[in-house]
């Protein structure tokens, strides 16, 4: 074990290395940052779109004192309930009120998604299913306001100030369980596919067989994901440090963020084991695939199945958010594919912490099965000769096997056998 470890982390320390100080990796840090502008960028100008879709202009042909008693409710409501909540009124001209309302729903430059005839006592709201029954009980709270107007005074609500209640607290730590949640599906996507790409390339290029006849496979496998997962860790300390470099510049402008039930120290420290976690269980997952192809082509073939499935399996873990306890909720934290993120969800709701150790061991164990086996489909696959063993041992004579390690840095023994 001490020996597996020690050439794991040689070809750790090697792979490590060779990433963080290749301009590939420079690009890599840069790469997120352009979709999150564009994202931010297309957000901004999708949610003015949204606005404008959502607020539909419902055009006023009544007499003109009714318009005027209406015009003048909605402007008193609006200060109390919100203008977004009340449809906007636009008064048509004393000529429009001798038309039919499909003239005027058809006339492009009004651009009136409903009109409103009839009278305060009897409105006749006119246009298709949406605004109308969207609208239709705003239009009646508008038009009898409006015609009462003189006798109807909103009261004064006396209002009293507390600093948390029961159910606040929870819907809040539920936007705080899927954000993580979102989080941590992100960055795992996002980079863990490079485990899967560095191997194919080392099969392409033989170097994967050099490092099977100098280190045992499972040195080999154990090195290169947690190589892969000290990188993802520098990439994300990066992002992390722009990131709030950016928030800084914004100050009160960004909101404050629900606190989790376990506390924002523990909870940001879960998040990383939780995210370890994750990464280790789909790299060690991306390596079996990486084992069993030959080729791109495969590699892309293969690889597909297991995203879906990962979606599959995020979705999930989304779902189990609101079911804390439930049995539903309790398998997606036994799963170990939805573990990370099902976990990560409880910690911002439930304060107990052993269900997390608990948690923690059995993904661990999980990483270990999967990387076996992955070194076991490697080993059928690819080292295919049976006289693997004694092919070594050849070397062996004639100190190949100890170049091999000093290339490496391990001490010039015999390689250890698969």
């Amino acid at each position: 074990m001490i020996e597996t470890i020690r050439a794991a982390f040689v070809i750790g320390r090697r792979d490590f290395t060779a990433i963080i100080f290749s301009k590939a990796f420079l690009f890599f840090l840069l790469g997120p940052m352009f979709p999150l502008l564009v994202g931010g960028a297309a957000g901004l100008v999708g949610g003015q779109v949204a606005r404008d879709i959502d607020r539909p202009v419902i055009g006023v042909a009544m007499s003109a004192d009714d318009s005027r008693q209406l015009l003048a409710a909605r402007a008193t409501l609006a200060v109390e309930i919100g203008e977004r909540r009340l449809p906007e009124l636009k008064q048509l001209a004393p000529s429009a009120q001798g038309m039919a309302p499909e003239a005027l729903l058809n006339d492009r430059k009004n651009g009136l998604a409903a009109v409103l005839g009839g009278t305060l006592d009897k409105p006749v709201l006119t246009g298709t299913r949406g605004p109308v029954e969207n609208y239709g009980g705003e239009i009646a709270m508008l038009s009898a306001f409006a015609e009462n107007a003189q006798v109807m005074q909103l009261p004064e609500v006396e209002t009293r100030l507390v600093q948390s209640s029961a159910g606040n607290e929870k819907q809040k730590r539920l936007v705080t369980a899927q954000g993580a949640q979102v989080l941590l599906f992100m960055l795992t996507m996002l980079l863990a596919g490079m485990v899967l790409s560095n191997l194919v390339e080392e099969k392409a290029n033989k170097i994967i067989e050099i490092l099977a006849a100098a280190v045992p496979m499972d040195a080999v496998f154990l090195g290169k994901l947690f190589a892969m997962l000290a990188m993802a860790f520098v990439g994300i300390t990066v992002w992390t440090t722009v990131g709030f470099g950016l928030a800084s510049l914004s100050g009160p402008v960004l909101p404050s963020l629900p606190t989790p039930a376990v506390g924002w120290p523990l909870f940001v420290a879960l998040g990383i084991v939780y995210f370890a976690m994750a990464y280790l269980i789909l790299g060690s997952l991306f390596l079996g695939i990486g084992a069993m192809a030959a080729t791109v082509r495969e590699v892309q073939t293969l690889s597909m199945p297991v995203t879906m499935a990962q979606l599959i399996n995020f979705f999930l873990a989304m779902y189990t958010v609101t079911k804390l306890g439930e049995p539903i909720e309790i398998f997606a934290c036994l799963f170990p594919f939805t573990s990370p993120f099902a976990m990560i969800a409880r910690a911002a709701q439930d304060g107990a912490l052993w269900p997390h150790l608990l948690a923690v061991a059995w993904q661990a164990l999980f990483v270990v099965i999967i990387l076996r086996i992955g070194v076991f489909l490697f080993r059928r696959n690819v080292m295919k000769s049976g006289n693997a063993g004694r092919v070594r041992a050849g070397r062996d004579k004639d100190g190949g096997g100890k170049k091999l390690f000093g290339l490496f840095g391990l001490p010039g023994r015999t390689p250890m056998a698969d």
